[in-house]
């Protein structure tokens, strides 16, 4: 067998191609932006024919910079950005739109319109929302009254951007998708992880136009350099099976364009109360399924590279560490980015964003320090929802992600959380999880109890505040934010 496992790793703002050795160390990136595409407020596209070019430059890039051929590959695992959307014609392969994004809000009055909520979260865990796949594609249907014609016909297909990748990366011969990212399109049942004809007769979504829904570790078949693709799966459960969180009541945080929280709990679906998603966290061959509680928020390392592109206040996101670590704190400012409205727990689309309690005396300095903290309130918001869901509390929190790098943020964490907050040897778990669970597939690691091993500390912070000023902080932040609500419909 080959030394080596291959990932691509197509994310919100980039794509990349990893390679993995055997101790599940780097041994190779390639890795390129892609544009975001923002015809209307609120509105959030890509180029899909980008974002598969992207993935051929980066999986050539990545090869050549360690000198390996495709054939030095045992196995190709498939990572993607969840929620968002491509139309394509089965003849042709020819794109119909652009992908519409997940953190896209232009579906809102559908959202409304279709209502049934009660339903949608019994069937799916999801509470209906511009984020899932659904409205999406409902939304490309309606604006051509042809397509769900030609659709029902099986001449148009519908899929997340993994499914699209993966039909490209096969020359078209595999339409299909995994249980993960079919759990956050809202057409799948979590019982049965099948589409639900109930939910594609309320969407108005032909069962034609959809892919054949697969475990995350499987093989899903060739690419055309001769390369076997052995695992699909989302980009927020892999970074949880990157974090070999294997056991009920493992958490991991991923921090990129949004944050996202993944609790472990087991075999059986846990009903959230406190808004929070349920959702497959992975399902490796014929074993029975693994399921999470999720909280997805939508902005944090946007908020970023909102001061770095809007406002002008650094030129790169590392100088944000810098900036904010020249004051003490960010002298009573609250930085709520809630650009697309907020997700969990409020689940509020007509919140905007805002920054609150700004005097003369503040600087640039102090916003880029809130906006830390709002990186990190956010996330406290979300784990104490899952210990009041799971009933137990957190002990300690495992991260990744692009801020994971900036130390001040993640000292934040630790403060606002009263917990460890403990970051991997490879930060990148996202890409490593997509591997793994190839690798899995392919023969390459025997058994979970392998990756475990290969699991390995980079850094850890504890927390120094005091449970007052924590929870004093935490109210402050709570009503900035219900200050924020229903600013996007003024």
């Amino acid at each position: 067998m080959a030394d080596f496992v291959g990932a691509v790793d197509q994310g919100t703002t980039s794509t990349r191609f990893m390679i993995f050795d055997r101790s599940g160390a780097e041994v190779a990136r390639g890795q390129v932006e892609h544009r975001q595409i923002l015809p209307r407020s609120g509105w959030v596209e890509h180029d899909p024919i980008e974002l598969y070019e992207n993935t051929r430059k980066t999986m050539e890039a990545a090869l050549a910079s360690a000198g390996l051929t495709a054939s030095d590959l045992a196995t190709i695992g498939i990572t993607n950005q969840r929620e968002s959307v491509v139309l394509w014609e089965r003849a042709t392969g020819r794109p119909l739109h652009n992908v519409i994004g997940w953190q896209d809000t232009r579906t809102a009055e559908l959202v409304t319109s279709i209502g049934h909520a009660a339903e949608i979260r019994e069937i799916t865990g999801l509470p209906p929302a511009t984020y899932f796949s659904a409205t999406k594609i409902r939304w490309l249907l309606d604006q051509d009254p042809s397509l769900r014609v030609r659709a029902a016909r099986g001449e148009i297909l519908a899929g997340t951007v993994d499914t699209w990748l993966l039909w490209n990366l096969t020359g078209g011969d595999v339409f299909a998708t995994d249980v993960t990212n079919a759990s956050r399109t809202q057409l799948m049942s979590l019982e049965t992880l099948t589409w639900d004809p109930r939910l594609l007769a309320l969407f108005g979504i032909p069962a034609e136009m959809l892919p054949e829904i697969r475990s995350s570790s499987a093989h899903f078949g060739t690419a055309t350099n001769g390369v076997p693709i052995e695992a699909v799966i989302g980009d927020q459960q892999a970074a949880l099976f990157g974090q070999t969180c294997f056991d009920p009541g493992d958490a991991k945080a991923t921090y990129g364009t949004g944050n996202f929280i993944l609790l472990n709990t087991g075999g059986t679906p846990v009903r959230s109360t406190h808004g929070l998603l349920t959702t497959v966290a992975y399902r490796n061959g014929d074993e029975p399924p693994v399921y999470a509680l999720e909280g997805s928020i939508a902005a944090t390392g946007a908020a970023i590279q909102w001061l770095r592109d809007q406002a002008g206040f650094f030129d790169d996101a590392a100088q944000s560490e810098t900036l904010a670590g020249s004051v003490e704190d960010s002298g009573g400012v609250v930085f709520v980015p809630a650009f697309s409205g907020l997700f969990a727990p409020y689940w509020r689309p007509d919140a905007r964003g805002a920054i609150l309690g700004l005097s003369r005396f503040h600087t640039a300095a102090h916003i880029t320090r809130a906006a830390l903290e709002a990186i990190c309130y956010q996330t406290r918001d979300v784990v104490d929802a899952m210990a009041l869901d799971a009933g137990t509390p957190l002990s300690k929190l495992r991260v990744d992600g692009g801020i994971t790098a900036n130390a001040l943020c993640m000292q934040l964490q630790a403060d606002i959380l009263g917990v460890p907050v403990i970051r991997p040897a490879v930060a990148e778990t996202t890409a490593l999880g997509a591997a793994y669970a190839a690798g899995l597939t392919a023969g390459f690691w025997a058994s979970t109890d392998e990756l475990r091993a290969n699991w390995r500390e980079s850094r850890r912070w504890q927390t120094t505040w005091p449970a007052d000023r924590r929870d004093q902080g935490h109210t402050r932040w709570k009503a900035a934010v219900e200050r924020t609500f229903g600013l996007g419909d003024i």
